[in-house]
């Protein structure tokens, strides 16, 4: 019995009791203590080792379904593999984690829904590859967060603005979103990061003229320096020349 439900028995005998006085009475009562770590901490204990999956299904513009498959890592937020298909299966989804995890780069855990989708077949493959398949709680939408951000991130930046037709135009659009999503885009939760930027040059100022490459028809721009690109291209050119003649070319005279 708690201390408001003993206030109002005692209400009944005309006994006029604060709930602080009761409960200053009332003895402790500690819950018991868990036996294994939260959540939280075993995504933040081995983010590095994580990767997460998740479907996205779209509507085609003839009203039929169709389902993107995606895997991300945690500790980068890269979208590491994705794949799109008509007929969504256990073998099909069997076979996407086969690919995403070619000569042996697999992560420890894997995090997927507790969908019947994901069926035994699924659970073999990922068990003799030596991945943990860890299935989120039910009625948990936080327990998949960074995957379902990413599916979010799809739809409000990409699909959202697409007509889709099927699933050759989905596989196009969804491959030129993840190349800018993993080369291009800062990211709020990894301190503004990018997953996997383009490594510049050696020995190139990051100084010239800011060009602004359309991504996906001008739906999303890729800002970069149009000097670094240009003295690339000139290096490159005066490594040719060296090349082929054995020496560097004479400077000409003032």
């Amino acid at each position: 019995m708690g201390a408001e439900r003993i206030r109002g028995e005692l209400l009944k005998l005309s006994i006029q009791v604060a709930k602080r006085t009761i409960q200053k009475y009332m003895p402790g009562v500690r819950s018991k203590p868990s036996s294994g770590q939260t959540w939280a901490t075993f995504l933040k204990t081995h983010t590095q080792d994580i990767w997460a999956c998740d479907y996205v299904p779209v509507v085609t513009l003839l009203f039929k379904t169709i389902h993107a498959f995606v895997i991300v890592h945690h500790a980068s937020r890269r979208a590491r593999h994705f794949g799109v298909t008509g007929h969504l299966t256990d073998e099909w989804i069997t076979q996407q984690v086969r690919d995403a995890t070619p000569f042996e780069e697999k992560p420890k855990y894997l995090i997927c829904d507790n969908d019947k989708k994901y069926g035994p077949l699924f659970e073999r493959v990922a068990k003799a590859s030596g991945i943990e398949v860890f299935p989120t709680p039910v009625e948990a939408p936080r327990a998949n967060a960074i995957c379902e951000r990413f599916v979010g991130s799809v739809r409000r930046e990409c699909l959202d603005h697409r007509l889709v037709i099927g699933v050759p135009q989905l596989d196009r659009n969804l491959k030129d979103y993840v190349a800018y999503f993993n080369e291009a885009r800062p990211h709020q939760g990894p301190a503004q990061r990018i997953p996997a930027p383009m490594v510049s040059p050696p020995r190139v100022p990051k100084v010239g003229k800011v060009m602004a490459f359309p991504v996906l028809t001008g739906l999303h721009h890729d800002d970069r320096r149009a000097a670094a690109k240009a003295r690339v291209g000139q290096n490159s050119g005066r490594m040719k020349a060296v090349a082929s003649t054995g020496a560097p070319h004479p400077a000409r005279p003032p």
